[in-house]
């Protein structure tokens, strides 16, 4: 795989963008920002199965946004490309709390069409974000009620309309003749861009990476919620609607204004991780049941959602062909609590 193929690159939801704009600017921008929402807004051509009623932002429920951060745009990419980047945020209006949740893009995944097994990251270049939608839906259990996308350049525009992102980067790097010193420095769009992008000198590899990607989404929107950063908003209008597009509408967006943005001031980060398995030569993250089911949970309890005790498991995929439980995951529950590992999980 040719190392543009391996971009990954975070993404800044277009709706905080638009939220921060109204909120520091009121009327004076409404008209821009406005026509910014038509130019970027796509619909999708599905609906949740996790909802009997539609998330009202009028009567303030809680809700889900995925973010996709597309591998075009910049470095030469201008074809359909691939989601490398995503990440299941939830907002709630009543904890005053927003949840970002990285997916890693080699997690072993249903594509939902009863026989294909393959990386999450894939779901976007089968079926698009309709696809991409639905298989993150079925991983997470929870609905998606939204998404926001961007590609690369727009990460990179969004840092340099903001004025840039301050770090304190912990390894000193050069990726594709850009470097990026140690320490506590300032990033433009280039830096910043790098700085998500790194992996090979980070030794958490892609969960270093990750960690850095969300690091770079709260520090824009640390920038945009505050008064200095939409001085520049012409800029940031422009970085979102060149490079984004989401299906929510301005209607839904000045409801977000009104009823969630304190929310957007509190961000949780966490991290659904794997382990590493060579499958037919090709590397895949496998989810261990357990920690699959924690994160479920705390995306549940963000969404006010009953959470699970156990991992419900597709079942026509009851019994494997390939090893793993359900074909898609391991076994890491701790059985120092029952009297035999036989209890396994087909028989709970």
């Amino acid at each position: 795989m040719r190392t543009y193929q391996k971009v990954v690159v975070s993404i800044l939801s277009a709706m905080v963008v638009m939220i921060a704009i109204v909120t520091g600017y009121g009327m004076k921008v409404l008209s821009d920002a406005n026509k910014a929402v038509d130019t970027i807004s796509q619909q999708v051509d599905r609906e949740t199965k996790k909802r009997e009623v539609a998330v009202s932002f009028g009567n303030k429920d809680p809700f889900s946004i995925l973010l996709l951060g597309i591998d075009t745009g910049a470095l030469g990419r201008s074809d359909h490309g691939r989601s490398d980047s995503m990440m299941v945020v939830t907002v709630n209006p009543e904890k005053k709390q927003t949840t970002i949740v990285s997916l890693d893009r080699d997690i072993l995944s249903d594509m939902l069409d009863g026989v294909t097994f393959d990386k999450l990251n894939h779901a976007y270049a089968y079926g698009d974000v309709e696809l991409a939608m639905d298989v993150v839906e079925k991983l997470v259990d929870v609905p998606i009620d939204h998404y926001v996308m961007m590609n690369m350049q727009g990460l990179r525009d969004l840092i340099d309309a903001v004025g840039g992102i301050q770090v304190n980067n912990k390894i000193d790097f050069t990726l594709e003749k850009v470097h990026v010193p140690a320490g506590k420095i300032t990033l433009d769009g280039k830096t910043g861009l790098a700085y998500a992008r790194m992996r090979k000198e980070d030794p958490e590899g892609d969960i270093g990476r990750q960690r850095r990607q969300r690091e770079v989404i709260t520090k824009i929107v640390d920038k945009l919620l505050s008064l200095d950063s939409v001085s520049n908003y012409q800029k940031i209008l422009k970085a979102v609607e060149k490079n984004s597009r989401t299906d929510l509408v301005w209607n839904e967006m000045l409801d977000i204004v009104t009823n969630y943005y304190p929310a957007f001031e509190n961000i949780e980060q966490a991290q659904l991780e794997g382990q590493g398995e060579q499958i037919n030569g090709i590397y895949y993250q496998i989810l261990g049941v357990n920690e699959l089911l924690k994160v479920q949970n705390l995306l549940k309890e963000q969404l006010e959602i009953p959470t699970n005790e156990e991992l419900e498991i597709d079942p026509q995929f009851e019994y494997s062909f390939n090893g793993f439980i359900g074909n898609q995951f391991y076994d890491d529950r701790d059985y120092s609590s029952v009297e035999s590992v036989e209890e396994t999980f087909y028989a709970q």
